[in-house]
């Protein structure tokens, strides 16, 4: 598939992102899937650094060779680095030992860069087969707010969709592969922080 053309069509429009809202706190979790992208990925990480703000990156086995540099980065500089399957693929439609050989390559992958085991991944289109966690020992991390800018590829219709229907412990679903995903992206930051949002990794809203 086309790192840019990965569509999350049919996946889950509800809030995955569990039930546990924290009252005290307006804690939300920008996420990435497809990467890393050559240039673009790199453009997000250096607005995400002037900001100080951590995300989550959902990477594509096929997509990291020739990058390791890229993830590196990623890792050293705090964010979440999860698997997003090798050839974005949806595993349900995979017999188990195929499906797990698409998270495990992805896996082993990321962790000869970074050192670091991979503890979550995202399936594509939200499919998930809950037998495969124990298989892979990964835990799922779906989305509550899709931004769908893959289709649009329209910055301000981007940066509408989430800054109006944002609720604390929301986790955004983009895809660092488009420059217009990129500067929605540093925009929503600034407009939600000024609002007293604070911007966290996917796995500490799933696990609080």
């Amino acid at each position: 598939m086309v790192m840019g053309d990965a569509s999350e069509e049919g996946a889950p429009s509800g809030n995955m992102a569990g039930e546990n809202k924290d009252t005290e706190t307006k804690k939300i979790a920008l996420t990435f899937d497809d990467g890393p992208h050559p240039r673009y990925t790199e453009e997000l990480l250096d607005g995400l650094a002037k900001r100080k703000v951590k995300a989550t990156f959902f990477l594509l086995g096929q997509n990291i060779e020739g990058r390791e540099e890229i993830i590196k980065r990623m890792a050293q500089e705090g964010h979440l680095i999860g698997n997003h399957t090798y050839y974005h693929v949806d595993i349900t439609q995979l017999p188990q030992k195929e499906a797990c050989r698409e998270i495990l390559d992805t896996s082993e992958k990321i962790t000869a860069i970074t050192g670091q085991p991979v503890e979550y991944i995202r399936p594509p289109f939200g499919n998930w087969d809950k037998e495969l966690e124990y298989e892979v020992m990964m835990l799922p991390i779906f989305w509550s707010v899709d931004t769908l800018d893959w289709t649009t590829k329209n910055e301000d219709q981007i940066v509408q969709k989430v800054v109006t229907k944002i609720e604390e412990n929301d986790i955004i679903l983009m895809h660092d592969s488009y420059d217009s995903t990129v500067k929605a992206a540093l925009r929503i930051i600034d407009l939600l922080q000024a609002e007293g949002y604070e911007f966290v990794t996917a796995d500490e809203l799933i696990l609080e």
